[in-house]
Order: C-alpha cells, then structure tokens, then sequence
C-alpha cells in the first residue's frame, strides 16, 4: 500500500468508533453496525478521488453511512427486546421458544462505540444512548426519522447540516426530528442511573450481585431487585417480571446456574457480567453475558444474551475459566 493510500485509510480510520456508535443506533445489530462501518470505508476509499471537500470528511462519512444504514433498514431488519413482542409471562406458563438471530437487539462493547475522549456531558449523552432501552425505542421509528433523531438530538448536528446530508429541506428534517420525539415520548424508554464511574453506592450493589448470585441466594438477589425488574434471556422470548416470577425461574430450569462465576465488563453503557457455568469436565465454561439496567440504587433489569460463541469473542472474554 501506498504512502497515499495508507494516509488515507489513516484519516477514515479515526471516524470508525463514532461511525461504529452511530450504525449500531441505526441497526440495533453490534455485527451489522461494524459490517456498516467496514462497507462505509471501504466506498469512501474507493471514492475518496471524487471528494471534493465542499463538505468536511466527517460529513462526507455519515452521509455514507447513512445510505449503508438506509439500504439495510429498507430491506425490512427491525431488531427488538422480548418486551418488545410479548407480555410478561408467569412462570407457571413459562416455556422456552427460540426465535430466529435476525429478531434480536444485540448488545455491544463500550469500547466500540463510546468516545475515549470526550467531555463528561457529552460521554453521558453517548452512554444513556446505547443503552439497550434507548436503541430499543429507537427501532419503532422509520429509518430516515431515526437517522435525523440521531445526528439532531444525540449527535447535535444542526438541521441544515442533516439537510444537506438527506438531500432534503430544513423544514422537512424539523417535521421529521418532531415525529420521531412524539414516538420516542409514546415508547418511554426507562431511565436508568449514570453509571460512569461508578459511585460507591453501585459498587456496593455490584458487589453484592455477585456475592448473591455466585452464592445463589435468592432472598439476597431479590433484595436487590426492584418489585418491577424484567429479566430477558435472548435468543428466547420469553421474559419475566418481578420477584416471584424471576425467583420461580431461578430456583427452577435456571437452577443450572447455580454454583457460577461472574466476570465484570460493561455492555451498552451499563455495568455488565460474563457469567461462566460448572462444567462437568472441570472449570467454568461461557453461559450468559448478563447486562443490568440500574435504577434508584437497585437492579431494573437483567438480561441474559445466551450466544456466548457470539459474545464472548466480541467483548474479549476468555473462553473458559479454570477451576
């Protein structure tokens, strides 16, 4: 590769985590959000003699991105949570459906779409923004209404900014920034707490999750819980709500969690545990990469992703652990 060349991809490379946060808003998929970026940069390179600099090279990226995201939006992916598709379900009734990969929201790695360097109100706005609630509700709006969502209110660019990247007038990106608030009012997200850092109240919660849920002790968990909290356990359907729901499960089927470990991370700007299970042949292996959603200084949601063949690569995890 040239000098040229390799200058070139230099200068696309340092778009590629905000591009990377921007797909995965569009998309809801971390995977799609990266194979995004990679289709992005590979048309900017091959078109990078065409750009005439009328516009910035930021610009000139997202408006790339945008028809990427568009194109893939228009084909008819639309990811959810299950509380998105189902009513909570009592555990009496609780059976485990598997729907197809393509159904779900994934999670994502902060360190793949968060800025490293940024301002604190800005970080907090990139946080609270891929939380899996928040890309969720985003998922009910039209593509073009979410991309001017995204570039007006989490990435503030001005409305003749996404004007000129949509092709399109002043007036229509204000109509459509105003429909996509009214839909986003009507899906109303949960708020959760900001957790970066983590203040000592969290880290006390966390710690005390885990000594609860390594433990397995049910009456220390749930006391954690708020009387409200989902938990969720994708690629299945079925979630379920409040402590007598989520208890009769965990003392349940999900009695084969019993005697795991759990490693921190984070995912979607919000704390998060590898969760290794016994394995019969010595150690731990992967089971659940498990995001929690804080509220109020307790625990609103868990869910478990169950891909571990997916996950645990993605945010670098070990493939087991031993004994």
């Amino acid at each position: 590769m040239s000098d040229a060349a390799t200058a070139t991809t230099d200068e696309l490379d340092k778009y590629r985590r905000e591009l990377t946060g921007y797909c995965y808003r569009m998309l809801g998929s971390s995977f799609e959000a990266e194979d995004a970026v990679q289709d992005t940069m590979v048309r900017a390179w091959k078109a990078i003699g065409t750009f005439e600099g009328r516009s910035s090279l930021r610009s000139w990226l997202y408006r790339i991105a945008t028809n990427v995201c568009l194109d893939a939006l228009n084909a008819g992916n639309k990811r959810a949570r299950p509380m998105d598709l189902t009513s909570p379900t009592p555990v009496a009734q609780a059976q485990l459906v598997k729907q197809p990969e393509i159904t779900w929201l994934e999670p994502i790695p902060d360190g793949r779409v968060l800025p490293s360097v940024a301002d604190p109100a800005e970080t907090a706005v990139s946080r609270e923004t891929v939380r899996l609630a928040f890309v969720a509700a985003l998922q009910h709006l039209p593509p073009k209404q979410r991309a001017v969502l995204i570039l007006r209110e989490v990435l503030a660019w001005k409305a003749s900014e996404v004007a000129e990247l949509l092709d399109t007038t002043v007036a229509s990106v204000n109509s459509a920034l105003q429909r996509a608030r009214a839909t986003l009012a009507e899906q109303a997200p949960a708020t959760s707490d900001p957790a970066n850092p983590l203040d000592e109240e969290q880290k006390a919660l966390l710690e005390r999750y885990v000594a609860a849920f390594e433990g397995y002790d049910m009456k220390a968990l749930t006391a954690l819980l708020h009387e409200d909290a989902t938990m969720s356990m994708p690629p299945y359907d079925l979630w379920l709500q409040g402590h007598d729901d989520i208890v009769g499960w965990m003392l349940g089927v999900g009695e084969v969690c019993s005697g795991s470990k759990l490693v921190p991370t984070v995912a979607n700007g919000s704390p998060a545990f590898a969760q290794y299970h016994p394995d019969p042949a010595g150690g731990f292996s992967p089971w659940a990469l498990i995001v929690l959603e804080l509220r109020d200084g307790k625990v609103a949601g868990m869910d478990f992703f169950l891909d571990t063949e997916r996950w645990f690569p993605l945010f670098d995890l070990p493939a087991r652990l031993e004994a």
